[in-house]
């Protein structure tokens, strides 16, 4: 498995990816803003652009991502 593009650590369980927050005046280069849920896995990846949310303090922080599967919104794994 490859890493994902861009990983992002957060401090709470539900996150928000519009694709472009980083992007300065960028929201129309992004994607439709979704809201996603960390599960027990502690991670989450966004259906469009593939940046992962990793959970601060929860299971998958500080592992190395590359070892983990694909977690989109909504799947079980």
């Amino acid at each position: 498995m490859i890493a994902p593009p861009e990983t992002l650590r957060v401090s709470h369980r539900r996150v928000a990816c519009d694709g472009a927050t980083d992007i300065p005046g960028g929201a129309a280069l992004g994607h439709p803003r979704v809201f996603l849920e960390i599960d027990e896995h502690g991670y989450v990846d966004c259906g469009y652009c593939d940046r992962r949310f990793v959970l601060i303090g929860g299971p998958a922080d500080g592992v190395d991502q590359s070892t983990l599967p694909d977690h989109p919104a909504g799947a079980s794994v």
